[in-house]
């Protein structure tokens, strides 16, 4: 600094000691406006800031689930092949819907609207019932056969987008547009965290084993805070033997040394901060200090050798190689074990436009398992009925074929007015079927619910009140359920 020019020194120590309209706002907040407004509310707005238990902010209600894992199947199962049986439709197989698909007035991608026809493509799948329930599930999910009792699975999904993207960043943003917080990014800031060794939201991303799976992209913003403070983003644990990289301290930096640094760095930050006012460099500092107690938290974490035979063997013989579905899910229990509130699992590769027989066979295989060992592991340890597990993808998949149809091979398009997920856990009711679609599995017939009925859903069972929790950006109080109304589905809960 001593060799700038001391009118450009002058200028400088003009801008970072000026008070913008902004900064005089911030600042004015830890001033007299806050000290009324404490007056007025009194305990209650203590609670927004305080650790779990202590006291309840605005937002908070009545909790069932203290967590959830959400297993996110990028590019959309095909639910007339896994879960919405149609045995009516074999005899059809082959005609063209082509005058029927235009008095429905839907939307075609520009993957189909070229075709000639719109051959009826039946799924040539074996389906059978399970559970009290009596709910119908493919030949290619096994092992979800066995669980149906622990499931709730809809059928009567909705979303608004056609194409992966928007239809993404719609199921786990809340919106269509870029710029938005994530789903776990809203419940780590609703509800805080319960360790702080861990990031409260977690993401991990399973490999899937198809050589041939059509894998669509992903972006950080389906994880990433959007407008709220940095530190509610999810952090990405890698998929390999290292879920974190450079743990360790460089060689000659004992821990001591470690946490001096860190404190120096803290009061460079702190002073930058007062002089700026930018809520970026708190969030650095955050991330050191996440950073240096993950370093003692993440090898205990990543450590399976605790880890039974008769556990392993629960999630599927893959669950002992780093990166496969299996084993990912198994360290989605070990995350919510340890406190984290959210553990988001990508597994991509479901997008079947044609070959659909030979690739979503594989993708099922990967997941049906794992999924069930989730589950029961969940409940043996007594932790499912206080954590919520969520599975699907985004849209579903079209009756018609996409592309050449022949009695083994088929593709289908993207879907948007009816898909299938399921829940689990987290005050869900078990053993149960609800909504319904029409013959085709192409309209809604019976109990709608939008995707932001989906997310009213979560944030209720996580405690959290679906329209008061919100964060004022760019003049709107913003909410992951948007402007438009959403309801909690309630004939689904215990």
């Amino acid at each position: 600094m001593s060799s700038i020019h001391p009118e450009w020194r002058s200028a400088v120590d003009t801008y970072n000691n000026a008070l913008t309209r902004r900064q005089f706002f911030r600042r004015s907040g830890t001033g007299l406006g806050v000290a009324a407004l404490g007056a007025l509310l009194g305990e209650r707005l203590a609670g927004a800031a305080a650790p779990d238990g202590k006291a309840d902010p605005l937002w908070r209600i009545a909790p069932r689930a203290k967590r959830a894992i959400y297993i996110s199947l990028i590019g959309a199962p095909s639910q007339l092949d896994l879960f919405d049986y149609k045995p009516a439709l074999r005899p059809r197989f082959k005609e063209d819907l082509k005058g029927w698909l235009s008095a429905q007035g839907e939307r075609l991608t520009g993957m189909t609207s070229g075709q000639a026809q719109f051959p009826l493509a039946p799924s040539i799948y074996k389906f059978s019932q399970h559970g009290r329930g009596g709910a119908w599930i493919s030949e290619l999910l096994p092992w979800h056969g066995k669980m149906a009792d622990d499931l709730c699975i809809i059928r009567s999904m909705q979303t608004d987008a056609i194409n992966h993207e928007p239809a993404n960043q719609l199921i786990y943003t809340g919106s269509m547009q870029n710029g938005k917080a994530s789903m776990g990014s809203w419940l780590s800031y609703g509800l805080g965290s319960l360790n702080q060794d861990l990031p409260s939201f977690v993401v991990l991303h399973a490999r899937h084993s198809s050589p041939t799976a059509n894998v669509q992209a992903i972006s950080a913003r389906l994880w990433g805070a959007g407008f709220l403070p940095g530190q509610h983003a999810g952090v990405a644990f890698r998929n390999g033997a290292d879920p974190v990289l450079y743990l360790s301290d460089a060689p000659g930096i004992p821990r001591e040394l470690r946490r001096s640094m860190l404190d120096g760095l803290e009061q460079l930050n702190r002073r930058s901060y007062e002089q700026l006012g930018d809520p970026d460099i708190q969030t650095r500092t955050q991330q050191y200090e996440m950073a240096f107690r993950m370093q003692a938290s993440v090898p205990d974490l990543a450590n399976l050798s605790g880890e039974s035979a008769a556990t392993f063997d629960l999630y599927g013989p893959d669950s002992r190689t780093p990166g496969t579905f299996a084993s990912s899910a198994l360290m989605a229990r070990r995350l919510a074990e340890r406190g984290v509130r959210f553990v988001q699992i990508f597994h991509r590769g479901w997008d079947q436009h044609g070959s659909l027989p030979r690739d979503l066979s594989s993708q099922c295989r990967d997941v049906d398992q794992a999924c069930y060992g989730l589950i029961q592991d969940l409940k043996q340890r007594g932790m499912l009925d206080d954590t919520l597990v969520i599975w699907g993808g985004e849209f579903g998949r079209t009756v018609y074929c996409q592309g050449t149809l022949t009695e083994t091979n088929y593709g289908r398009d993207h879907h948007p007015r009816c898909f299938t997920i399921w829940m689990a856990g987290g005050g869900i009711r078990p053993g149960m079927v609800h909504g319904e679609t029409d013959e085709m599995s192409y309209n809604v017939v019976r109990d709608p619910v939008h995707v932001r009925d989906l997310h009213a859903t979560i944030l209720h069972q996580m405690g959290l009140h679906p329209e008061r929790l919100s964060f004022k950006f760019q003049g709107l109080d913003q909410r992951l359920t948007g402007v438009v109304p959403a309801k909690v589905v309630e004939p689904i809960l215990a």
